[in-house]
C-alpha cells in the first residue's frame, strides 16, 4: 500500500492573491466561539464554514485559519489531511463517493466504480474538466443494507448497477435531498431580550465529567 507524502520543504505562498477569508466568514468562525472553552474546538466548523464558502480549504486559507484559532499553522493542514471529507484543491459542484466497503465489494462495488471512472474520463480524487463532477472513494458509508451504493454530494443512492450510472449521473437533480441541511454549522442564533431562555449563555461542550453524566 502506498501513502501519499506531504511535501513539506517546498514553500507554497499563496499569499499573492490576498486573504481568502472574506470578512463574513471570519465572523461566522468568531461566532461558535461561545459554545467552547478554546477556539482550537471550533477548527472542524471552521474548516466547514471555510469549504462551503469558498468550495475547498486553500494553504491561505489553512494559514488565515490558524491565525483566527490562534493555532500553528501545521495543526490546520494535519486536521484537514486526516478527513477526506477536507479538499485542498478545487472540487466538482458534486462529489461522487462510491463505498469500498466489504459489503459493497461483495455486491459489486468495483465494477460501478469502474462504471463511474469511465463514464466521467476521471481517475479517484480526479475533476471532469467542466467541473461538474469530482470522485472518491470511501471506506464504509454505513448503508451495506443498501449495497452497492453511493454518495452524489449528500444523496446517497441505493444498489447502484453499473448500467444505471449513465442514467444517474445524467439526472440534474441526483444530488438533492428531500430534507434541510443540517444547521450544525451555521452561526448560532442571536441572543434575544425577549426571555431569560434567549439571553442564556451557550452550553459549553468540552467538559468531559459533564458529558459522561448526561
Amino acid at each position: 500500500m502506498a501513502w501519499l507524502a506531504i511535501d513539506r520543504t517546498s514553500p507554497i505562498n499563496e499569499a499573492d492573491n490576498g486573504p481568502a477569508l472574506s470578512d463574513a466568514v471570519r465572523q461566522r468562525i468568531r461566532s461558535f466561539f461561545p459554545r467552547y472553552e478554546t477556539k482550537r474546538a471550533a477548527l472542524l466548523p471552521a474548516l466547514h464554514v471555510v469549504q462551503d464558502a469558498l468550495g475547498h480549504v486553500s494553504f491561505q486559507a489553512m494559514k488565515e485559519i490558524a491565525e483566527l484559532l490562534e493555532l500553528p499553522p501545521s495543526q490546520v493542514i494535519d486536521t484537514l489531511s486526516f478527513y477526506t471529507h477536507y479538499w485542498d484543491h478545487p472540487k466538482g459542484r458534486k462529489v461522487i463517493v462510491v463505498c469500498r466497503s466489504l459489503s459493497c465489494q461483495v455486491m459489486g462495488s468495483e465494477p460501478l466504480l469502474a462504471a463511474v471512472k469511465e463514464h466521467l474520463a476521471i481517475d479517484e480524487h480526479g475533476t471532469t474538466p467542466d467541473g461538474a463532477y469530482s470522485l472518491l472513494t470511501e471506506e464504509c458509508l454505513a448503508a451495506c443494507d443498501h449495497a452497492p451504493c453511493l454518495l452524489i454530494n449528500e444523496r446517497l443512492h441505493k444498489c447502484v448497477k453499473p448500467d444505471q450510472v449513465s442514467k444517474l449521473l445524467k439526472d440534474p437533480k441526483n444530488a438533492e435531498i428531500p430534507w434541510p441541511r443540517s444547521d450544525l454549522f451555521d452561526s448560532p442564533p442571536e441572543k434575544g431580550p425577549s426571555s431569560a431562555a434567549d439571553s442564556a449563555e451557550l452550553p459549553k461542550t468540552s467538559d468531559v465529567q459533564e458529558m459522561r453524566e448526561a
